[in-house]
């Protein structure tokens, strides 16, 4: 493979490297008694004094307002729920059938059953009817003889099914935390975080965390909290991990108490989701007071592991799976849920690598060269199942680094569809702008779905790639890597791995740290996985004529096999535990050509050569034209010459061109000596 062929199988990233701040990071370091590293990790996330970092790392030392206080509503939904308990008044719940959705649903059927009440609930149908709650669920709750329903993590836009059942005499209750419409249905009681004061700690709560909060707020009116909060604390975790809710404010709170619970739940269908999963618990934060570790979960083991297992089922899949999964008392029942859902994403994962691929191919064949010119992706394909196109659009968005709009044929002469968006294009405003071509459609700015008349698509094409171009530019195009800090090798290891945890949990606006480390080289790379889909690696780095190495896993990078010899790289700190040994390797999240480098052979002084020492011996060095290439010549006192071309790991070594041998510059010897030629030119500049 050539090196052209290399560079062009990079992946296609544009980095942000947050600011460094030096003297700040030195300062909050010593005064937090942390690694200046973290400090500036701390700093990235806007926390500069050690009183805003301190609330930051113990959340529990924040004086929480009581909901009652901030949610207008909560009083009088508690009181209407423990009317309708008291009077053994049905009780129905209408969910929905994301991660969020079904959490939310369980949670409440669990503690409202141990409250005495009478309760049932009810999911729309993914495929069938879309989400939220829907006039055939309303007259279905009536005929049932239901008198109160209990929306969760829905009904905030659905006037028309909400005035249908206040004019059928039942009783609503909403609890929802999507955004605010023009007009708000005629409930009894909304609960919704968007619409309480944005200072409020309780503002980024998900579904589950309004069913939370009211499920708490029920139990301690009705005096009966003991023996609730722990398993509702672990299905509200797994929720509003599962929903990408940002872990700030009381999210950060409760879920840092809830990942430590997850490893013991007393709920069965948490200890069987963990336990088909494989999922570990790993060592926490040390205890205060007892100087150990405690067990806990990291919320990548629910957003890579035990959420896509209750997701799948949504898309999928019978709700109701999940339902009696996190509901049931009896772990022989939640077993064989709990291996139902792991089945069920089998099938997910392997109708995603079959869209994606099928849908990757489209693009290559009819789309590609004009990527620059469309600015956004619309792909449509018979036959691809609706529950999963939406994955497969952000893969696609990773991939081309343009905002992608999937769909696929729902007989009738109608597709229906998902749309993922990049930071500057806003996915629900560019459906606003295609209005008259669509049948429905909601979403937000990152994320979105549609429907619309099979005969409107190629007007929607050229619509969609109106709108992007009015706000999109062409260094747009390519995915955003933000990037809090660099690290060297010498750096990684054990106790900054461990300082890490005092960020954890991380996620949504609190995002895993991302390192980069400049100029290092590949010494090792191979495929792994069953498909060879997967990219190991080993790096290396020298630093003051020493040599530090550390190994890396790519996910999904076996396409970008082999990676040139030099390289930036970007990554996340990860502990790998075998055979009762840990170490600290890194997981691949950027990777671009040395920018040290490319900067040293463009624009150092062809013609002045730098004289410098190494182990005692003494060099001269420069960078030189030959043809139509740049290279570096290395000059030992004998007049021996080492040659090296940027990204061309074989150099040329020998007392004049002709007779030169080639060698391995990824050798250790070969490597050292151009390192050190390198910062030599580098210092001299």
């Amino acid at each position: 493979m050539t090196n052209d062929q290399n560079i062009k199988r990079l992946p296609n990233q544009r980095w942000q490297i947050a600011p460094a701040d030096i003297e700040l990071a030195t300062k909050l370091a010593n005064l937090t008694n942390i690694s200046p590293i973290i400090a500036q990790l701390l700093i990235n996330r806007g926390l500069e004094t050690p009183e805003t970092a301190e609330k930051f790392i113990n959340p529990e030392s924040i004086n929480l307002p009581s909901p009652l206080e901030d949610f207008p509503d909560l009083a009088t939904s508690v009181e209407l729920l423990e009317t309708a308990i008291k009077n053994q008044e049905k009780i129905a719940i209408c969910g929905d059938y994301d991660a969020d959705g079904m959490t939310s649903t369980a949670l409440l059927l669990r503690s409202l059953r141990a409250l005495g009440a009478d309760v049932d609930y009810a999911i729309p149908s993914r495929m069938h009817e879309g989400y939220g709650i829907n006039n055939r669920i309303v007259e279905e709750f009536k005929s049932e003889g239901v008198s109160l329903i209990l929306t969760v993590d829905n009904g905030i836009a659905a006037v028309e099914p909400i005035q249908k059942a206040r004019e059928l005499g039942l009783k609503v209750i909403i609890t929802d935390h999507h955004d605010i419409p023009k007009q708000l249905p005629p409930a009894n009681a909304i609960l919704n975080p968007k619409l309480i004061s944005e200072s409020s700690p309780y503002r980024g709560v998900a579904g589950v965390g309004v069913a939370y909060i009211l499920a708490v707020s029920l139990a301690q009116k009705m005096g009966e909290l003991k023996g609730l909060v722990h398993p509702m604390l672990a299905l509200f975790t797994l929720g509003t991990i599962a929903d990408l809710a940002p872990l700030n404010g009381v999210n950060r709170r409760w879920v840092k108490r809830g990942l430590k619970l997850l490893p013991k739940s007393t709920v069965p269908g948490i200890q069987a989701l963990i336990q088909v999963s494989g999922v570990q618990a790993s060592e926490g934060e040390t205890n205060q007071n007892s100087q150990q570790n405690t067990k806990t979960l990291k919320p990548d083991d629910i957003g890579f592991r035990l959420g896509p297992r209750i997701n799948a089922i949504g898309r999928i899949g019978n709700p109701q799976t999940v339902i009696e999964l996190l509901t049931t008392d009896d772990m022989g029942i939640a077993l064989e849920r709990a291996m139902q859902c792991e089945q069920i994403n089998a099938e997910r994962q392997k109708m995603c690598t079959e869209i994606e691929q099928e849908a990757i191919s489209l693009v290559e064949d009819l789309y590609v060269e004009n990527l620059h010119k469309d600015r956004v992706l619309v792909v449509i394909k018979e036959n691809w199942h609706h529950g999963v196109i939406g994955i497969v659009a952000s893969r696609l968005v990773e991939r081309y680094g343009v905002p992608v709009f999937i769909g696929t044929s729902e007989g009738e002469g109608v597709i229906r569809g998902s749309a993922r968006g990049i930071p500057e294009f806003n996915v629900f405003h560019a459906l606003e702008h295609c209005d008259h071509l669509l049948g429905k459609y909601g979403g937000h700015k990152a994320a979105g779905g549609f429907s619309l008349p099979a005969d409107n698509l190629e007007s929607l094409r050229l619509h969609l790639c109106e709108f992007a171009n009015s706000c999109l530019e062409i260094h747009h195009l390519k995915p955003l890597l933000k990037i809090d800090v660099q690290a060297n090798f010498n750096q990684i290891n054990q106790d900054l791995f461990q300082q890490l945890n005092i960020l954890h949990p991380c996620g949504i606006e609190n995002p895993d740290p991302i390192f980069w480390t400049p100029n290092v080289q590949v010494i090792q790379q191979q495929t792994v996985g069953k498909n060879k889909d997967h990219l190991k690696v080993v790096f290396s780095q020298i630093i003051n004529h020493q040599r530090y190495e550390i190994k890396g896993i790519a996910w999904r990078w076996g396409d970008l096999f082999p990676l040139p010899s030099r390289l930036d790289i970007a990554y996340k700190l990860r502990e790998n535990n075998y055979n009762g040994n840990s170490n600290i390797e890194i997981e691949l999240v950027g990777v671009r050509l040395s920018q040290q480098l490319e900067t040293l052979f463009s624009t150092t002084n062809i013609s002045k050569p730098t004289k410098f020492e190494y182990q005692q011996r003494q060099y001269s060095c420069g960078i030189y034209q030959n043809g139509n290439s740049t290279e570096l010549r290395i000059k030992n006192s004998e007049g021996k010459v080492l040659v090296m071309q940027p990204e061309n790991k074989i150099g040329l070594l020998g007392l004049n061109r002709e007779n030169a041998k080639q060698v391995d510059l990824s050798l250790p010897q070969y490597d050292a000596i151009v390192q050190a030629a390198i910062q030599a030119l580098i210092g001299n500049r």
